[in-house]
């Protein structure tokens, strides 16, 4: 039997949520919810680190500890609580701009340092909160508010990054496939090192209204058709590709978290008398 309900984690009197209807957001939050009750994660035991955007406003619907800093810096934030008490279950949700556009260098550095965290990044495709400008994930030849006829470059690949810099687990899904992102999200939890999950979700009032002019269902109609296994994707032939969203975990692996190097190099000086060895 479960000891907690998802409502153990939620400021109930908070909602309902201040974002657009369509969103994706709340769904993400229903969905962390239901997993850290799942995996019976005392709310006292848990932080929430966010900077600035509309998912970045998520913590203040959760009744857990909650750190809400400037934009891009979720990441650093949530590093030093993370060090600071290995206890605690660090959890930064981020949007894209605050992860990988703003917030990209941090992304980088706190995926190589393999912290011990979650990042839980909503993937809307575009700066929501502030109108609606192209992001760093914006998808080449999309519209957004400051490309009206079309992105000129390339979106980042948030899965494969975090891959190439060595992040212990990495699972992308959709805001459509609920199940999906609790069980990718307590995976995460579960696994020790940097750990990220990321979530395609419907922007309807800026990114969906000028890229899916049928309205926010044919957003979310989007994501549910073209979402595939990454099994799928990797059969697809390159220019067919670029039409689907992998989907699943790319990444799975159980190399040593940041601070158990730390110590680990500690101890192995002290054994020494914390003499250097500079031989070659």
């Amino acid at each position: 039997m479960t000891a907690f309900k998802y409502t153990d984690y939620l400021k109930t009197e908070a909602q309902p949520y201040m974002w657009c209807p369509g969103c994706g957001d709340g769904i993400i939050v229903r969905a962390l919810a239901d997993a850290l009750a799942e995996l019976e994660l005392p709310p006292e035991k848990v932080v929430i680190a966010t900077g600035i955007g509309c998912w970045g406003k998520a913590d203040d619907y959760f009744r857990t500890h909650a750190f809400h800093g400037t934009h891009g810096r979720a990441l650093p934030y949530a590093t030093g609580i993370s060090v600071g008490n290995p206890d605690l279950h660090v959890i930064a949700l981020m949007g894209d701009g605050d992860a990988v556009t703003i917030g990209g260098n941090h992304f980088i550095h706190a995926a190589r340092r393999n912290i011990n965290l979650t990042a839980i990044i909503a993937n809307n495709f575009n700066y929501g909160m502030t109108g609606g400008q192209y992001s760093a994930t914006s998808p080449l030849t999309a519209r957004t508010a400051t490309s009206p006829r079309g992105v000129p470059e390339p979106g980042f690949d948030v899965c494969a990054l975090a891959q190439t810099c060595g992040a212990n687990f990495i699972a992308r899904t959709t805001a459509y496939h609920v199940l999906q992102i609790k069980k990718y999200i307590k995976q995460a939890i579960q696994k020790k090192g940097f750990s990220l999950v990321e979530v395609m979700s419907p922007c309807p009032t800026h990114f969906g209204r000028r890229n899916f002019p049928a309205g926010p269902l044919a957003m979310m109609k989007y994501l549910k058709e073209k979402a595939v296994s990454i099994s799928r994707y990797e059969k697809m032939a390159a220019e067919e590709r670029s039409e689907y969203l992998a989907t699943g975990v790319f990444a799975d692996n159980d190399r040593k978290d940041f601070l158990t190097v730390y110590w680990d190099l500690n101890s192995s000086q002290q054994a020494s008398g914390g003499a250097v060895n500079n031989e070659k």
